[in-house]
């Protein structure tokens, strides 16, 4: 694993983090890019995002998370957020079934505003909370997820369980099929100067001139 944002990278995918207000985006981002947790964490106005490197295989991809607010307020940046997003954690809280029913809006609007190709993991944030405070079992989550073929995960920002899970199993499925339709020779390639290239995969950019620390293969 590599964290350093100044490392020499391959590639640049970008991910977007989505759901109800108050399931717990902000604090998985934090959790999974610095491993912080904030108990007295504040709304996310707008949008924010956070880098984090990390190896697959023998390459280093720069993931830059974007993380907005739940509130039906901020739908006015929808297009420009999921732009050239390759992936997205839907986020829903274990102990409130309201933001689990929503799932499905905002499966609606990630098909209507994402990419195709877009790696969406289903997580059913909050699991620390216990069964007491449970509305939606582990199986409700895991069969939603096989219905819309995403993939599930629970997870616990405030005990850091299988955050780094989540994420992972994102970033490398994102690279999986980036690597799979370079062999299929269906990848425009653009020159950069310098001999650098960017790849551009179905029109979708997936990795973006973002610092001159970072070099794309």
């Amino acid at each position: 694993m590599a964290d350093s944002y100044d490392e020499e990278c391959d590639y640049l995918f970008k991910a977007v983090l989505i759901g109800d207000s108050a399931v717990g985006k902000s604090n998985l981002l934090s959790r999974f890019a610095t491993d912080e947790f904030r108990l007295d964490s504040k709304p996310t106005i707008g949008v924010e995002f956070a880098y984090r490197n990390v190896k697959i295989g023998d390459k280093i991809i720069k993931a830059q998370i974007w993380d907005t607010a739940g509130q039906e307020r901020f739908r006015a940046i929808t297009s420009s957020y999921y732009r050239g997003a390759l992936g997205a954690l839907l986020v829903y809280d274990i102990s409130r079934r309201t933001t689990f029913r929503n799932v499905k809006k905002w499966m609606h609007e990630l098909r209507e505003f994402g990419n195709l190709d877009m790696v969406v993991v289903l997580v059913g944030n909050k699991s620390d909370l216990g069964d007491q405070r449970r509305e939606v079992s582990e199986e409700e989550g895991r069969n939603l997820a096989e219905m819309e073929g995403l993939f599930f995960m629970e997870t616990s920002a405030l005990e850091n369980v299988n955050v780094e899970e989540a994420f992972l199993r994102m970033i490398t499925k994102i690279h999986e099929i980036t690597s799979q339709k370079c062999l299929e020779a269906k990848t425009n390639e653009t020159t950069l100067h310098g001999g650098k290239q960017i790849l551009t995969i179905n029109d979708e950019v997936t990795a973006t001139k973002q610092s001159n620390n970072c070099c794309y293969k």
